[in-house]
């Protein structure tokens, strides 16, 4: 049986739009992972002396292990420690000799993911981006703080991710590898039976030999070996055959499937885990400084006995208060003093550095009042120790509940990552296709052209197409599309689906980290480390907002200190059982802990991470901040025609003659034709030539070679198939080629395009030949949408290749006011230029690759995510369905996601314009009301979460049109879907 589609998921769903260019490598790093080998071409060799002169300069240098010059072909192989030296210096001293260099591999970029630890604020995640950014051989680094990743392009040849990851140490953030390199076809194995380096230069050996093994990785410590190979050749299974295979004799290998554990979800728990321990052991300490300092002395005559003196004015409280505070300060508390030393030392500032403040101005002077209290027996002073041991409490407790708040971010995507089920039942098939065994094995071991069995309420383990059965799958989880969908021999499914009714027999065409699922997994991921644009203000902010905040305390500090020294205030305003001095002391460090630079930090990204993966939960993949804030502000959406408002599955509905040609003939020729071209109307071609082929007695598939093919973008195509030269398109590609149009092909075309069908039309050796005329449905939805973005304030635009009678008669059934028709590619992008120089925020939706120009040109370019990969790679939103619904979706949600950054900014930069003068004792002379420093501290523990908390009331976004229910409630359908064919 002949499959269909076996080609449309050849490449993958997502493409890199990284922008960092990564040069081929010519490094093979399969001998040894210290040692590179590069090779590249040298000009001037004039004889083999020349080579040996070459050969003798390189050895020279410290790191070479071996070179090779062949005088003949001009070519030079070296092998080198890229710890001792880098590529450059090998290039400098062959052109020092006197020689040129050409073809030479300046840099070979690879791509790292790191998990970043100990991020607080943005003034954190900044300081790890300008610290990669400065390392040498690092050419690009993105750091999210609410994702706490960074995401580094770089040159192997000059550095390597342990000195990446060194650097990141330094200024002071832990840091663990989570992926390097091209990690989209590499196996992790456990070995068995490999207990020494001859055991493991055997396995080594017989897997770099084996087919479709692009390199081999071996652990001999941890007994596991790292492969990344070629899956349309080899496969997990393949390679663990092969590894048993080189067993000899005595010596027996075996290899099993390697399951690294969920590192982001185990350190999520370990983090969560951490902040809980550290908040109940400063309370066990915090708790009765509170109840000594607080409480007990307010409850006479229980709490008498804590002013005891125990020696000089020294009583017992105080000593009770220091000895519980100090664990606080100083074990408990030791993160701050760290944070502070390493952000001052890369001279930058953040939340660490504030409560270091505080809780050091607040703790000192309370052992400044107590050495008093000790060595004089008339001085009588108020210490703070429960000042900054209730600080740290409150902020830990803050931390605690932003670390499980900010876990719940990634819900959406820890959803979709656990789509996939870990087994699947593989199958083997007779030559007749009849299944003669099955086996239950790992997902991951899953290898292209497997052939695996999905008994009802089982899930679709990767992707692939259905070889035989019928069912109706549940796609809900990856497209939001509730129905279930059925599915036939022929016909592709989804990884993570679920199938509801019927046994299938699916053959996998994608596996592993190609599946649709794991592109979306990828997409989501990049978006959610992406920087949004709105993002700026408080990197901007972040830059002073500690040193202004330090200054502020000192001047607060120094605004109540003065004044009450020279008498300015009543002394009445100064509590009992404190001074001027001590007054002042508190509402400096009021202002000190209640300004939260965190706040500030998570107000996007983490509104940014909800949106990304909601979205990605109702079928929209939004490719990052960028596009989320763009999207916000279209007011102009421009709709391609065929495959976008229509359902973009043409099909022919009449054929004519106008010529001598018989029917058969003129079938041949407009199938040779049109055999590559990709468009929708060119395969409904096919499609009608072959069927009618059939009906007049042709017994054979085979088509014509086509030779001098071309595409004329918004025509059609040319080609010589034998000595005629066909043509196959529209009118434009007839007047282009000088063919005329006779009153006949006139009369057939008006009278079609009257109806919204669109004439094809074929010309043979100059003179039209014949004819189809091609209808392609409107979408269902299409008129509703059209006017659901017409009551958001947003105008429609149609722009197609098609004639304008045809456009026209498609608008009219939308409701589209304005058409550009008979327009090419590079023209459907001028149109969106021409709109965006009148100001307008224009969004493009297409699905071909005719559209992937506008796509680019657009603000934001959506792709219909049944479209090409080319139309997909090049938009900023990918709707994964079909349905002109997500439109509306992708705008709605990025207006909901804008609004909730820009509440997140008004909680963050309100709470810190308000609370910062009531922690400076702005109201006190009115009120009498002051923000004591552990109030405030926990004041700014709330504000963080707070931000967090808004922005995950995002997961409980709704679809703002369901064309399902409104077919059901208030809305007709025949109102929505006028046939085409009139």
């Amino acid at each position: 049986m002949e499959l269909n589609g076996n080609d449309d998921f050849k490449m993958p769903l997502l493409q890199p739009t990284d922008g960092v260019t990564a040069s081929s490598s010519t490094t093979d790093r399969r001998k040894d992972d210290r040692v590179r080998s590069i090779s590249f071409r040298v000009s001037d060799i004039e004889c083999a002396s020349c080579a040996v002169s070459i050969e003798s300069a390189v050895r020279k240098l410290n790191g070479v292990e071996s070179v090779l010059v062949s005088p003949l072909q001009g070519h030079a192989a070296v092998t080198y420690v890229p710890e001792l030296i880098n590529v450059r210096k090998i290039k400098e001293s062959i052109e020092e000799a006197g020689f040129s260099v050409s073809d030479f591999p300046e840099q070979d970029i690879v791509v790292c993911r790191l998990r970043i630890k100990g991020m607080a604020c943005t003034s954190c995640s900044e300081s790890v981006e300008r610290t990669l950014s400065m390392v040498d051989g690092v050419k690009k680094a993105v750091v999210g703080l609410a994702l706490e990743e960074a995401k580094v392009h770089y040159d192997k040849n000059i550095i390597d991710t342990n000195r990446i990851i060194e650097a990141v140490e330094d200024a002071g953030f832990g840091a663990d590898l989570i992926t390097t390199g091209n990690d989209l076809n590499k196996v992790h194995l456990k070995l068995q039976g490999v207990n020494n380096p001859e055991d493991a230069a055997v396995i080594q050996t017989t897997l770099e030999s084996a087919e479709g093994v692009n390199e081999v990785e071996m652990d001999l410590a941890e007994e596991k070996v790292v492969i990344a190979y070629d899956p349309d050749l080899t496969g997990p299974r393949s390679l663990i055959d092969c590894i048993k295979e080189a067993s000899n004799g005595s010596k027996s290998y075996n290899a099993s499937l390697y399951i690294a554990p969920r590192r982001r979800e185990s350190e999520q728990q370990e983090e969560v885990r951490m902040y809980r321990n550290q908040f109940l052991l400063s309370c066990l300490f915090s708790v009765p400084v509170f109840v000594f300092s607080m409480v007990l002395p307010m409850l006479h005559p229980y709490g008498n006995w804590l002013e005891y003196k125990i020696y000089n004015m020294l009583s017992i409280g105080m000593l009770l208060r220091w000895m519980l505070c100090t664990p606080v300060q100083f074990v408990i508390g030791r993160r701050f003093y760290v944070g502070a030393y390493h952000a001052l030392r890369r001279k930058s500032a953040n939340m660490d550095v504030l409560v270091a403040l505080g809780t050091n101005a607040a703790y000192f002077y309370s052992v400044y009042i107590m050495i008093k209290a000790l060595t004089s027996d008339k001085f009588e002073g108020q210490d703070f120790f429960e000042t900054s041991s209730m600080l740290i409490s409150f902020i830990l407790l803050g931390k605690y509940l932003e670390v499980v708040a900010k876990g719940k971010t990634s819900d959406a995507l820890a959803k979709l990552t656990d789509l996939a089920p870990d087994t699947a039942c593989l199958v083997k098939l007779d030559n007749d296709g009849n299944v003669i065994s099955e086996e239950e094995i790992s997902t991951q071991l899953i290898q292209r052209n497997d052939v695996f069995k999905i008994i009802p309420g089982s899930k679709v383990p990767v992707d692939g197409i259905v070889v035989t059965g019928q069912s109706h799958v549940n796609e809900s989880m990856i497209t939001g599309e509730a129905t279930p969908v059925a599915k036939r021999p022929g016909d592709k499914v989804i990884g993570g689906t679920m199938n509801e009714n019927g046994c299938l027999l699916v053959k996998a065409t994608h596996v592993g980290s190609e599946t649709a699922l794991s592109q979306i997994v990828q997409l989501v991921e990049a978006a959610q480390l992406a920087r949004a644009p709105v993002q700026k203000l408080a990197d901007q902010i972040s830059r002073f907002f500690v040193p202004t905040v330090v200054v502020a305390a000192f001047f607060t500090w120094l605004g109540w200190f003065i004044p009450g020294e020279v008498g300015l205030y009543p002394k009445g305003w100064i509590p009992k059982a404190m001074d001027g001095f001590e007054l002042a002391l508190q509402f400096g460090i009021s202002v000190l802990v209640v300004a939260c630079p965190c706040a500030l930090g998570l107000a996007t990204p983490t509104a940014v991470m909800v949106a990304t993966g909601k979205g990605a939960s109702q079928g929209v993949l939004i490719k990052g901040g960028d596009a989320l804030e763009k999207a916000h502000r279209v007011k102009t959406v421009v709709f391609d025609k065929t495959g976008t408002l229509t359902i973009g599955k043409p099909a022919v509905v009449s054929a004519v003659l106008f010529s001598s040609y018989s029917m058969e003939e003129f079938c041949d020729l407009a199938t040779a034709a049109e055999v590559n071209s990709e468009h929708p109307m060119a395969k409904a071609v096919m499609e009608h030539a072959k069927r009618l082929r059939k009906k007049f007695g042709s017994s054979t598939d085979h088509n014509a070679e086509v030779k001098d093919f071309e595409v004329h973008p918004g025509a059609g195509v040319s080609g010589k198939v034998g000595e005629k030269v066909v043509l196959v398109g529209n009118r434009k590609l007839m007047r282009a080629f000088n063919v005329a149009i006779g009153r006949e092909v006139q009369d057939y075309i008006s009278e079609n395009e009257q109806m919204a069908r669109s004439c094809v039309l074929v010309a043979i050796d100059g003179k039209i030949a014949g004819a189809f005329a091609v209808t392609d449905p409107v979408k269902p939805e299409a008129r509703r949408v059209i006017s659901f973005l017409h009551s958001m304030g947003i105008s429609s635009i149609m722009v197609t290749g098609d004639n304008w009678a045809t456009a026209m008669a498609i608008s009219k059934q939308v409701g589209i006011q304005k058409v550009f028709a008979e327009t090419d590619p590079v023209g459907k992008a001028d149109k969106i230029k021409d709109l965006q120089t009148k100001g307008m925020t224009v969004a493009m939706v297409g699905d071909g690759i005719n559209d992937s120009p506008a796509l680019v040109a657009a603000d934001v370019g959506m792709a219909i995510g049944a479209g090409t990969d080319v139309a997909i790679e090049a938009a900023d939103i990918v709707l994964i369905k079909s349905n002109l619904e997500d439109v509306i979706t992708a705008i709605h949600l990025s207006r909901k996601t804008m609004s909730r950054i820009r509440l997140n900014y008004v909680w963050a930069l309100g709470y810190n314009i308000l609370g910062m003068p009531i922690a400076a004792g702005i109201l006190y002379p009115f009120t009498g009301i002051r923000l004591p420093p552990w109030l405030a501290g926990a004041c700014m523990a709330a504000s963080s979460l707070s931000v967090v908390c808004s922005s995950l009331l995002l997961q409980s976004y709704k679809k703002p049109l369901d064309v399902h229910d409104a077919q059901g409630q208030n809305y007709c359908p025949e109102s929505a879907f006028v046939p085409v064919q009139g």
